[in-house]
């Protein structure tokens, strides 16, 4: 069976007697997602980092834990990639030779009874992805030890923390490094086993300034003192280990290391345990602090520390599953199935088209999925349009401008000849009303063009999740939808044009909302009274009948443009929603069949983007994960999660 550390069965068998062990839900789950892990990269599951500085004791450490030689070993840094280790207890039943095998993520179903060949294949993997060069990359590696000598658990270990940078490491590699650990500890389903050596001073221990930064109140972090054999004669770490100095509510464990010449001969884990036990026994100081100190006093409480941690965040996790497993369905939903067969594809065609024009109608009539907080749009837009935009625009407009007292005068005076007039001639308030009436045509014809716009915002904002697959029918779609609106414009333009001549061509001055002349008259000398006007316009001299009659024409023009303006108001709106609007609504299905839903068109129009179809395998493949995830913590939920 090869080297054994010598607490290891008993260590094992008094662990596992507080219940069926936790971890290996969290080993599973770990197999699960490693296949899509960049994917599910922001769910955090609950794991031991191993956190230390260059040459701190690390690999010595997680050796001891597992009782084999495996690591990498060197002067320089020897973790140059994130090692995800995960110790499994095999209970010895019969049959079982109880030997110890590893297997790596990457090479499944293919076990090693060989630690040596474990090792290389770690440097192998090392430097396929950080050069052979001691460089450091932030893809892990998984391993798996199955062992009747080990205690469960999953530990993370992490590239050592270096100030100086060697071989093809950059200038920032402490930088870099730091920021690796620092996305592990960060999490809070993340242990953090922080390993400083006691040969150096343990105040500044680059380990526990980094954990007290991802954790400030020390509630995840173990701290793990190495080395406690080789400090100066006459010193101890007894205030380190009773968190006397820099505490810790899950405390401290001091162990003791191989030394590099142990190594170089060979010396077995059994030996190194045997010596670790007899220093902590004989030691004036450590003898008293036998619960913190040793490899199996650290086993056991990480073992135990990880199982009460993983039973409390199980729930959470369980939650957290079920909520990306249903963002995933909405995700997976948007692209859709593939389609085989002709029919199919028939269907899904006249489903995206009905659904469009439902989701265009749903916009016009405000009954919209997607409403917008921001901005008026769709038919409140249009309605805004209509009585805001519009109407002001038509108050706006000054029913004399462009009209001097001079020009009205001439007018006049060139509607009566040679005779004096008597009253008011109908003549020039005819030809001045109607040349006012055609200054309203642009800004119906404006209104128009704003529902237009509003018209095209609207049919590319239509939501169907289906279209997004489908490049080619959104552009033909765009096109077919653009030139019927284009379509529709003509004849509310022609409708338009007509209200205007219409108005133009028979002045109605027995429209019960006219002024009238008799009125107007009346109104005209209440005016010149109160105001007393100048008698002098231009060079020429203008008599009071002249006065009366420039400002008779004045209340006339203004008085007809009213009658004509709350026309206008009324009509323009109503022709816009009759040509345009409506018409969309009405014919819009029916054109879409006409134009798009043709035989030889289907393959053409629902031919998809390469990338829809690689990102429907990718989501695809992670609801896979999220579903076997879920239903993994589904099955172990009664025995292993607390009552509620």
């Amino acid at each position: 069976m090869g080297e054994e550390a010598s607490f290891s069965n008993k260590n094992v068998a008094a662990s596992t007697t507080i219940g069926s062990s936790v971890i290996p839900i969290i080993n599973r789950l770990q197999d699960i997602f490693s296949p899509v892990d960049g994917e599910l990269s922001k769910i955090s599951l609950p794991q031991v980092a191993v956190v230390g500085s260059q040459s701190s004791g690390k690999s010595s450490v997680l050796e001891a834990l597992v009782g084999r030689d495996f690591l990498p070993r060197g002067c320089d840094i020897c973790t140059r990639r994130p090692l995800a280790l995960m110790l499994v207890n095999r209970p010895r039943n019969p049959g079982d030779d109880g030997r110890e095998w590893a297997e790596f993520r990457h090479l499944p179903g293919k076990r090693f009874f060989d630690f040596t060949k474990v090792r290389q294949e770690i440097m192998a993997e090392t430097n396929k992805e950080a050069g052979s060069n001691r460089g450091v990359s932030e893809k892990q590696i998984g391993l798996k030890i199955s062992s009747p000598n080990v205690l469960n658990m999953t530990l993370v270990d992490l590239p050592g923390i270096t100030k100086v940078p060697v071989g093809d490491q950059p200038t920032d590699i402490e930088a870099r490094i730091r920021k690796m650990i620092m996305a592990y500890i960060r999490q809070e389903n993340c242990i953090i086993l922080a390993v400083s050596p006691a040969n150096s001073d343990l105040a500044t221990s680059d380990a526990l300034q980094m954990a007290r930064e991802a954790d400030p109140t020390g509630s995840r972090t173990i701290g793990v003192i190495t080395k406690l054999d080789i400090m100066d004669r006459g010193t101890n770490a007894c205030n380190f280990l009773l968190g006397k100095v820099v505490p810790l509510r899950l405390g401290y464990v001091g162990v003791v290391n191989r030394s590099q010449e142990d190594i170089n001969k060979n010396r077995s884990m059994q030996d190194a345990l045997a010596y670790e036990k007899n220093f902590f026994r004989d030691h004036p100081v450590y003898n008293g602090l036998s619960d913190r100190c040793g490899i199996p006093q650290l086993a056991k409480k990480l073992n135990q520390i990880l199982e009460q941690h993983i039973r409390m965040v199980l729930p959470g996790l369980k939650s957290e599953l079920h909520s990306r497993l249903n963002a995933v369905a909405k995700e997976l939903q948007k692209y859709g199935d593939v389609m085989e067969s002709k029919a199919e594809k028939e269907t899904m065609l006249l489903n995206i088209l009905t659904k469009y024009c439902e989701a265009f109608s749903a916009m016009v009539d405000g009954r919209s999925q997607e409403i917008s907080t921001k901005e008026l749009s769709g038919g409140a837009r249009i309605r805004y349009i209509f009585q805001s935009i519009f109407v002001k625009t038509l108050e706006e407009v000054d029913p004399c401008q462009d009209l001097t007292d001079e020009d009205i005068r001439t007018a006049i005076q060139n509607a009566t000849g040679p005779r004096n007039a008597l009253f008011v001639p109908e003549v020039p308030f005819e030809v001045l009303v109607r040349r006012q009436i055609a200054r309203l045509l642009d800004p119906c014809l404006q209104c128009l063009r704003f529902v237009y716009d509003e018209l095209i915002k609207m049919s590319h904002a239509c939501a169907v999740t289906e279209l997004q697959r489908f490049p080619v029918l959104r552009r033909h779609l765009d096109d077919v939808m653009g030139k019927f609106i284009r379509d529709s414009v003509r004849p509310a333009e022609r409708m338009i044009d007509s209200l205007i001549e219409i108005e133009m061509d028979y002045i109605n001055s027995s429209n019960p909302n006219f002024v009238g002349g008799k009125k107007a008259v009346e109104v005209a000398m209440q005016q010149l009274k109160s105001s007393q006007p100048p008698s002098i316009l231009g060079p020429l001299e203008m008599t009071e009948q002249e006065a009366v009659e420039i400002l008779v024409t004045k209340l006339l023009l203004q008085s007809y443009y009213d009658v004509v303006r709350k026309n206008v108001q009324d009509l323009v709106p109503k022709s816009i929603m009759h040509f345009l609007v409506n018409h969309a609504k009405r014919n819009l299905h029916n054109t879409f069949i006409q134009k798009l839903y043709r035989e030889n068109h289907v393959e053409e129009l629902l031919q998809e983007h390469d990338e829809v179809a690689a990102n429907r395998r990718q989501v695809k493949e992670v609801s896979l994960v999220l579903q076997q995830a879920v239903q993994t913590l589904d099955e172990v939920e009664s025995e292993y999660l607390p009552e509620t």
